[in-house]
């Protein structure tokens, strides 16, 4: 079915249009990848969730995706459901996965049309008897302009107002809103305004000052700023797993536990109970048992209290056993990588940080920052204000 995009003759005729130009709709976009784009999204469908029955959502454009009953699914697409339940087919609210040959088909012979009426398809299915639609880009406003599906393309073909979310700064978030403003305005398309994340909460008054004059000059208020939360950036023992492409040989039941650092067990056992604190990711060979019996002597001494994050067992080496029994009964989450302990330590140090599904407290800060430092009441009423000039060029572009 996916290949069909690029297999399927060039028809004479136009492009599908979209029918639903009525619900309100937002484009969450973002100046770079993992700028906060899905963080905003997850907490901005809270938010509107107190002031509309029902919230609908789409990601037209996937990059990162999952295989659920034969279809790839975004990722963000499955968090949201799985959070919010829109009571949306999945495909709908992710119609486009770009798979590593993507690119390199469409330029081979893919079709513009059908790509777009894909998109406008699926959004008219996501939006059906909904309130308001969250829309989700990918990257910065240009991404996806290769098979011609950048990010502003997305927005001028279902009609939507963008909203664009930077880093935190002065100079450098201000100066790539409007590289990417840029590309919105050439399409057509109505910027609102600019929410800032990952904010030094000793730094926000000062910088709501001054990014507040810099968005001034582009035509842009500010619409948010977020404080930047440390547990929204631990990974999760789970995750550190994913990373390491590893398995749990022990706690998987406490797999959401949250890495506040990385030591790697290399001195000898008299030495290391000075890391064994709470938080901690233990990355270790697996044939060092003396470590080992430490830990687990540790973690029956302070049994409830969560100790450790976990152990990682590097290597594929296991150790004997009778010391994986003692393993096994114990409540320490437990991995076994085939990477050796540099690699580990430098994989899970280096790793992006997302949302997982399920995790419903990083979930519930995500919404509490969201409600708190975000004018949800004011890009309603931007989202819904007649811009009478927009709509025109809209119009003319449609």
């Amino acid at each position: 079915m996916a290949d069909s995009i690029f297999l399927e003759p060039i028809l004479q005729r136009s492009e599908l249009v979209l029918r639903n130009t009525i619900t309100p709709r937002i484009f969450v976009a973002a100046t770079r990848m993992d700028d906060g784009k899905t963080t905003t999204s997850v907490g901005l469908f809270a938010a509107l969730q107190q002031r509309f029955s029902r919230i609908g959502y789409i990601k037209p454009v996937g990059q990162r995706f999952v295989e659920i009953e034969g279809a790839k699914i975004d990722e963000d697409t499955v968090l949201i459901n799985d959070t919010y339940h829109p009571h949306t087919p999945l495909k709908a609210m992710s119609p486009i996965a770009v798979e590593p040959d993507f690119t390199r088909r469409y330029l081979s012979g893919g079709i513009t049309h059908q790509l777009h009426d894909r998109v406008r398809t699926a959004f008219d299915i996501a939006a059906w008897e909904k309130d308001f639609v969250i829309i989700e880009g990918t990257g910065h406003a240009g991404v996806g302009s290769v098979f011609d599906l950048s990010n502003a393309t997305v927005a001028r073909v279902l009609r939507s107002k963008v909203i664009i979310v930077s880093r935190a700064g002065i100079g450098r978030p201000i100066d790539e809103i409007s590289l990417n403003l840029a590309l919105y305005e050439k399409q057509g398309v109505e910027v609102i305004g600019a929410i800032i994340n990952k904010v030094n909460p000793d730094k926000m008054a000062m910088l709501k000052e001054y990014t507040t004059l810099g968005l001034a000059k582009l035509g842009l208020p500010l619409l948010g700023m977020i404080p930047m939360h440390t547990e929204l950036y631990k990974p999760t023992v789970n995750q550190a797993c994913q990373r390491l492409k590893g398995e749990f040989i022990a706690g998987a039941q406490h797999k959401r536990r949250r890495i506040s650092r990385i030591e790697v067990g290399a001195m000898s056992s008299r030495n290391v109970e000075r890391l064994l604190q709470p938080g901690t990711l233990i990355i270790t060979p697996g044939d060092r048992e003396d470590l080992i019996m430490l830990v687990l002597h540790e973690e029956a001494k302070n049994s409830g209290r969560g100790y450790l994050a976990g152990v990682v067992l590097t290597d594929a080496i296991l150790p004997s056993e009778n010391v994986m029994q003692l393993i096994r009964e114990r409540s320490i989450p437990f991995i076994s990588t085939t990477a050796d302990i540099s690699t580990a330590a430098t994989n899970i140090g280096h790793m992006t940080v997302k949302t997982e599904v399920g995790d419903c407290d990083k979930i519930g800060v995500i919404q509490k920052l969201i409600q708190e430092h975000v004018q949800v009441d004011r890009i309603i009423d931007l989202v819904q204000r007649q811009d009478a000039n927009s709509s025109h060029q809209l119009n003319l572009r449609m």
